[in-house]
C-alpha cells in the first residue's frame, strides 16, 4: 500500500509510527540522499553513516514537515545536507569542492552526473547556467558542497553579508526559474 503514496503522505505515515512508511520512503529517497551526502563528504562509508542518521531524524521528525512549505524531496536533502555537516564539524575539516574555477579537483561526480541525466536535473542545470556566476558559485558551495556561509565567503574572499545576499538572490532566481 505504501509504494502507492506520494513522499508527503508517506512522511504524515511515519509521523505517526508507521514502520513500513519509512521502510518505503527509504527504499524511494536513500540512494537520493546518499548521492547528496557523499557529494559533501566524499567518503562513501561516511555518507552511509549520514543516511542512516538521516532516517533516524525522519523518523523523529517527520510530523515537523509542512507541504505548504516546500517539496518532501527538498526537505529530506535539507536533513541529508544538515547530517553530513553535523559530521564534518565532528570531523573538524574541510573537504575540497570540485569546482576548477576554485583550485580544487573533482572527487565523484557521480551524483551530479545521475540528476543531470534526469529531465528536473536538466531544467535544475540550465536554470542554474542562467545565474550570475557569483550567484551559481555561492548556491553549489552551499548545497552541493554543504560549506557554510562563512567558509563560501573565505573562499571566494568577499563578506560574510555579501556572499550571503547572493546566495538569497541566486535561490531566488532560481526558484523563480524552476516554478
Amino acid at each position: 500500500m505504501t509504494a502507492a503514496l506520494d513522499l508527503p503522505d508517506l512522511l504524515g505515515l511515519v509521523a505517526a509510527g508507521d514502520r513500513s512508511a519509512l521502510r518505503s520512503l527509504y527504499e524511494r529517497q536513500s540512494s537520493r540522499l546518499f548521492g547528496i551526502a557523499n557529494a559533501i563528504l566524499r567518503d562513501r562509508d561516511v555518507a552511509a553513516d549520514a543516511v542512516q542518521e538521516v532516517f533516524l531524524r525522519v523518523a523523529r521528525r517527520a510530523g515537523q514537515f509542512d507541504r505548504g512549505r516546500g517539496s518532501a524531496e527538498a526537505w529530506l536533502a535539507g536533513i541529508t545536507r544538515h547530517a553530513a555537516l553535523d559530521i564534518l564539524r565532528a570531523r573538524g575539516r574541510e573537504l575540497p569542492t570540485d569546482d576548477p574555477a576554485l583550485g580544487d579537483e573533482a572527487v565523484s561526480p557521480e551524483a551530479e552526473a545521475r540528476l543531470i541525466a534526469t529531465a528536473e536535473g536538466r531544467r535544475l542545470r540550465d536554470c542554474l547556467a542562467a545565474l550570475e556566476p557569483k550567484n551559481r558559485f555561492g548556491i553549489i558551495l552551499a548545497f552541493v558542497h554543504g560549506l557554510s556561509h562563512p567558509q563560501i565567503a573565505e573562499r571566494l574572499g568577499t563578506p560574510l553579508g555579501t556572499t550571503k545576499s547572493w546566495i538569497r538572490r541566486g535561490l531566488l532566481a532560481l526558484k523563480e526559474c524552476l516554478s
